[in-house]
Order: structure tokens, then sequence, then C-alpha cells
């Protein structure tokens, strides 16, 4: 028996954890005023991150109640411990802009820690207190907060995530009296996790949230299913050790690109969308992760527009949510049903669409038991709805591995959008247009 659930991935209104950012490193697109009306009335993104305090960004983002963050550039850092020029960026950058722009985070500098510049992360403590000073004398600091973002590259022994610590010689100096002072203020950490800089041939499986024999954690006795959670435990872990576990987690960065260099693997349109959209799934199912049980991470995907004028390898280019005429690159279901309805999937040459047939995910014939157990267990692990396939529930019978799963599966296939991908499971799963209730 096939009951689904549908399940809203992405909230609404001031409970949505999702956010977006907003990068300009290109010259093709749109006018930020146009940027922040598509964002208002045709997506259900409310909160962004941008790169610069770009004034006519700010002035875009006016009256539309977007939750938005500002950063200050790195080669400010030291400027912002003289606490006059602090007071001074507040009241040029911020001031003009609140409370008409909703601003509610200013990050200090991005990845200081792994520049390795000495005279950025000597002062970046220093410059986070200057500049929150400069938010109380000017009455905002309850309403704007201050913090700064990190690359995973703050960590040592990462693996497993039980074992994490942060780096010799930062842990002590900067990051305690850093988190010391977000604990103080109410501020969060924010960490810059990307599975796609992490994966291998051999893990991406793990980077992607699909089927995989996981990542077991001798000291924990926990099992990994996914590298997001191993990263993010893998924080926690090196926050406990200072005695800092309190203190949230923001995910200020997270993303794949829809397009590499040919020697990529798992960098495609497919896979970015299959990606995203399992993160979107995965923040807002309230399951949290291992160590961090129900919580639901504040979480920005990278990025919202691709940007031509980056430079690097191809995929630092192709990041994108949306193109410059802000038609979607591939659609993971922050698109408003209105807009999807006048417009299927908002963009006839993306080749990644849902269908609009009933059809059905059920398990292949042959697949193996152990393969299968592990669909149910990562479907179930996602908090998606698998009470009907529980002792007592209406699914339950008949109590087999291959029935259980085909629920799981078909959950998942008909949650995340009746997309083709969403029912590969490692090839153990197949699409049909026969009811299974009707076929049983």
């Amino acid at each position: 028996m096939f009951m689904v659930r549908v399940l809203i991935i992405l909230l609404t209104g001031a409970d949505a954890s999702i956010g977006v950012n907003y990068g300009t490193l290109a010259n093709d697109l749109p006018p930020p005023r146009e940027v922040a009306e598509f964002l208002l009335h045709s997506t259900v993104i409310n909160r962004i991150r941008l790169f610069d305090a770009d004034p006519q960004i700010l002035r875009a983002f006016a009256h539309t109640g977007i939750a938005v963050t500002v950063p200050v550039p790195n080669d400010q850092i030291p400027h912002l411990t003289n606490l006059s020029f602090a007071k001074r960026w507040i009241s040029d950058h911020i001031q003009p802009h609140f409370p008409s722009t909703n601003i509610i985070r200013i990050l200090v500098g991005n990845e200081v820690i792994s520049t390795a510049n000495h005279l950025l992360i000597r002062n970046l403590v220093p410059a986070m207190q200057s500049l929150h000073t400069a938010l109380v004398s000017a009455s905002l600091h309850r309403r704007i907060q201050i913090t700064t973002p990190h690359s995973l590259g703050i960590l040592s022994d990462s693996t497993p995530p039980s074992s994490a610590k942060f780096r010799q010689g930062y842990d002590t100096h900067v990051l305690k009296p850093l988190l010391s002072f977000l604990r103080t203020i109410g501020s969060p950490f924010v960490v810059n996790p990307y599975p796609f800089f992490g994966y291998s041939s051999d893990t991406l499986d793990f980077a992607l949230f699909r089927p995989n024999p996981g990542l077991f954690d001798e000291d924990s006795k926990i099992l990994y299913t996914n590298m997001l959670d191993a990263q993010l435990d893998s924080v926690y872990s090196a926050m406990d050790r200072l005695g800092f576990s309190d203190v949230e987690i923001v995910v200020g960065e997270i993303g794949w690109p829809s397009n590499g260099d040919k020697d990529q693997i798992g960098v495609d349109i497919a896979t970015a969308a299959e990606f995203n959209k399992k993160v979107v799934a995965r923040v807002n199912s309230g399951t949290g992760t291992p160590l961090m049980p129900n919580r639901t991470f504040e979480t920005y995907i990278f990025a919202l527009f691709n940007e031509n004028l980056k430079s690097g390898p191809t995929s630092e280019r192709n990041f994108g949510l949306f193109r410059s005429d802000l038609t979607p690159t591939y659609d993971i279901g922050i698109l408003r049903p209105t807009v999807r309805t006048s417009n299927p999937e908002s963009n006839p040459r993306s080749p990644v669409r849902g269908s609009s047939e009933k059809r059905w995910c059920v398990t292949k014939p042959g697949a193996e038991t152990v393969a299968l157990q592990r669909n149910i267990d990562y479907v179930c692990g996602l908090g998606l709805d698998c009470w009907p396939i529980k002792e007592g529930g209406p699914c339950y019978l008949p109590n087999t591995v291959e029935a259980h799963s085909s629920y799981a599966m078909n959950l998942f296939y008909q949650t995340m959008g009746k997309h083709e991908f969403d029912c590969d499971f490692d090839k153990t799963g197949k699409i049909t247009a026969l009811d299974p209730v009707i076929s049983l």
C-alpha cells in the first residue's frame, strides 16, 4: 500500500531556514531591483547573503522583508579594530538602509583563518568586538548579529567526526575567544561545508545523499550515511572540545555546480538539482544530525546566479540556481506554485523535469536485500513519513524488505518531484505507470 504524505520542502515566512548567496561577479545579471522583486513574488526564498555592501542592492531589497546578510571585506578587518572606523562603517553601510532593508547579520570577513594571513587572523576577533560595540552605540545590536564564516579548513582530524578538532594554534588563540564572544552576544558560528569539494569517485554517493555503505565512527558507534551530516558533526565535535556545543551553527554556503571541466565526475545539471533538492529536504526535515538531533540549520545555498567573471575551473562559474534571465538552471522547489503552473518547470529548456503523469517508483526485480534495506534507512533517515511501514501501520503488510523498500523509494520519488534520478537508488529502483496497489 502506497500512502504518500505531501511534504512541503521549503517553509515560508519567518520559519524558513533556506536562503541563497547572491554573488555578482558577472556582466549579464539583471538589475538588483528586478532580482528583489523576483525573489519576493516568484520564489519562497526569504533570506539572502551578499558578498559586498552594495548600496544599490541594499536599496533594492528595501520594504521586501527579505532578511539580508551584509559582509565586511577581509581587507577592512585591521581598520575595524579602531572603534571610530567601526562606527563610521556602520554609519556608512548599515544605517542608511536599516530598518527599511531587513539587515539581520554582518559577516566580518570571509574564511579568514584559511587565508593564513596573520594580520587578518590576529585582528579578526578584535574587529568583531569593535563592530559590535559600534552597533551598541547605534542601538542596533539587538537587531543585527555579528559573526564570521569559516571553511572546513579550520578542522584537523575531521574523520571520523567524533575525533574532529580545530587546527592547533588557532583553537585556543583564535577560535576559543571567537566562540566565547559569539556565545556572549548570541550569534551563530558560520561554516561553509561543501561536499562538492570533499568527494571523490568513491564517495560520490556519500556526498549526494544516495544509498551508500556509509562512514562508521568507531568511537561514537554512529553510521554516517551522508557527507553533510559528517561535516557538521565534525564542526560540532571541535566546538564541543572547547566547551561551546551550545553555540548555534549556520551553514553559510553549500552548493553543487551544474557544469564543470571534462574530467570532473558528477558535475551536471541533474546532479546539481539532485544535491540541492536533497539539501533543502534534509535541512527542513528537522532531523538534524546524529550529534545534533532535531535541529533545523539556517542554510544558504550557493548561489543565486551563475557568475561568468569568476576565475578558476569551469565549475566556479556554474553554481547558479538561476540564469541571468531569471529562468531556473533547474528546479529544486523554490518557485512559488503559481509560477510553476503558469510556466511548467519555468524553463522548457531544462532537461531536469518532473512528470505530471501518474507514475510510481518501485523495487527493481532481483535487487539485493541489503541494498533495499539501505534504501529504507536512507529515506526514513531524511525525516520523511515512514510510519505506515512500521509495525501496526497500514502499509506494514506484506512485511518484507522488498515491499517496505518500494514504499520508501516511492515516498522519496513523489516527495522530490518525480524526477527520474530520484528513483535510481543505486540501480535498485524503476519507474512504473502501473499502480502498485492495484497490481498487488
